[in-house]
This record gives structure tokens, C-alpha cells and sequence, in this order.
């Protein structure tokens, strides 16, 4: 398996360096995304979270999911998919808490 964070060898250093922030701040904000979901299920508070924007959100990762598989881009679809999981928790949890 490769890192999707290696340098692509016809990539330049700043391509490569853009490459590593932009995987760097989608796992950052993933995290960041954790203390929403944690309130929800274990606290059981969903009031004010806005299912209109959640399933916005749910629908803009599955096309990025979509056009990163058709890119072949790990670096796009991987990081969809934690997206995606993070979106359907959020959004049933409003549906259950809220």
C-alpha cells in the first residue's frame, strides 16, 4: 500500500508540500467534527444542529468521494469516506436526539 502523502515524482516541492497540508487539515477537521457527534450520542443534545446543513454536507463528501474514485485520487475518496461517516452520525443522531 502507498502513503497518499508521498511525493508524486512529477510533483514539484511545493505540490508535494500543498499535498501534505491538505491531508494534514482533512484529518485535522475530521477530529475536529468528533466533539459534534460525541454530543449527540452520549449526550443525547442534538438541539440547533441544522439537518439541512448536515445533509449538505453528506451530499458534498459523496460527490467528492465520487470524483476522487474517478480521479484515483487517495487523497480525495479516503478522506470522503471518514467524511461520509462523520455526515450519517451526525445526521441520525438528529433524527434520534433531536
Amino acid at each position: 500500500m502507498s502513503d497518499p502523502t508521498a511525493t508524486i515524482p512529477s510533483e514539484s516541492p511545493s505540490e508535494a508540500w500543498l499535498r501534505r497540508l491538505l491531508g494534514t487539515m482533512s484529518l485535522f477537521t475530521m477530529l475536529m467534527t468528533v466533539p459534534q457527534v460525541w454530543i449527540i450520542w452520549v449526550g443525547h443534545q442534538a438541539a440547533g444542529v441544522s439537518l439541512l446543513s448536515w445533509g449538505a454536507y453528506l451530499l458534498s463528501a459523496l460527490l467528492w468521494f465520487w470524483y476522487g474514485l474517478r480521479k484515483g485520487d487517495r487523497n480525495i475518496y479516503l478522506a470522503c469516506l471518514g467524511w461520509v461517516g462523520l455526515d450519517i452520525a451526525v445526521i441520525a443522531g438528529t433524527l434520534v436526539y433531536g
